[in-house]
């Protein structure tokens, strides 16, 4: 059974007439009636009765029309509903993020992206890097926030910019005085401070602990923490030292404010990514994401 012997039937139940029905159709009379035979031999029931004036619907007919015209109702449904997603007029995407980065980023993007797409529905879930890896990786999540280098083969990115990296102290630090002169500080003078770091399982933890290694020294860890905002605070009370993604560090802060300063050339940054599973189909919606976050990301660079 096909689509358009569905059609026509219902086409002619209608016009209760072949030639019209025919014409309607933009279809030869005689290749309409081949139709018809070949469906009622499909099916093994008349669907009309013919004579030579009239057709007319059997008992098997009528039932037939109206699932029929259920099926065709719900198709062109269907087609429209593709439609609006091909059109960005509707659509959901699950977008990953690491809480940290996406509570600095996400307030940017999502406004801009609401306007644009306002009944694209856009679902959040946050959790360490290396388990939205997983997540990407088995589909329960469209797109990932995350940075490079991802450990997961599985997943393929598209990349949203480099974001650098600023040291943190407290304000009666030493280094703060820094603050103001434009001096830059090396990696390489913070060996012997006390760090401050994410616990273990979030990405820019091992990005700081393999910093400080490249500078030639494994940093003195006395405090942790899963929140960035804990951790800015107490570098602030003057607990330690820590390493902060620019975005971060940039935001405002209303108290327990540490001093930021620009590390030394070559000035370390990380590469942040919209990841998603590799040969995963990414709907125009997801698409549309990704293309908002991307140019966000640019101006929230340049200023």
């Amino acid at each position: 059974m096909e689509l358009r012997q569905l059609l026509y039937v219902l086409q002619i139940a209608n016009e209760r007439n072949f030639s019209r029905a025919a014409e309607k159709l933009h279809i030869a009379q005689p290749s309409l009636s081949q139709q018809l035979s070949k469906l009622e031999k499909e099916l093994g029931v008349m669907l009309f009765q013919r004579n030579t004036s009239t057709v007319e619907l059997t008992h098997a007919g009528t039932k037939f029309v109206d699932q029929a015209q259920i099926i065709i109702d719900a198709v062109e449904l269907l087609r429209q509903e593709m439609n609006d997603i091909s059109e960005l007029r509707t659509g959901r995407v699950v977008v990953g993020s690491m809480p940290i980065t996406g509570a600095h980023l996400l307030p940017y993007v999502l406004p801009v992206f609401k306007r644009k797409y306002p009944e694209i529905d856009i679902t959040l879930l946050e959790d360490s890097s290396m388990n939205l890896e997983k997540l990407t990786a088995s589909g329960q999540t469209d797109l990932s926030l995350l940075s490079l280098p991802l450990e997961i083969p599985a997943l393929a990115y598209e990349i949203l910019g480099e974001e650098r990296i600023d040291l943190a102290v407290p304000p009666e630090h030493p280094l703060a005085a820094r603050a103001s002169t434009g001096v830059k500080t090396a990696l390489e003078e913070l060996r012997g401070e006390s760090f401050i770091v994410l616990k273990e399982g979030q990405g820019f933890r091992k990005m700081t602990v393999d910093l400080c290694r490249g500078a030639g020294f494994d940093p003195s860890v006395v405090f942790e923490s899963n929140n960035m905002e804990t951790i800015q605070s107490l570098v602030a009370a003057g607990m330690g030292v820590t390493l902060v993604p620019r975005f971060i560090s940039r935001a405002p802060r209303s108290e327990f404010v540490p001093v930021y300063l620009p590390l030394a050339d070559p000035v370390p940054s990380r590469t942040l990514v919209v990841a998603y599973r590799k040969g995963r189909y990414l709907s125009k919606a997801a698409e549309a994401f990704i293309h908002t976050f991307q140019t966000t990301v640019a101006e929230l660079a340049q200023e």
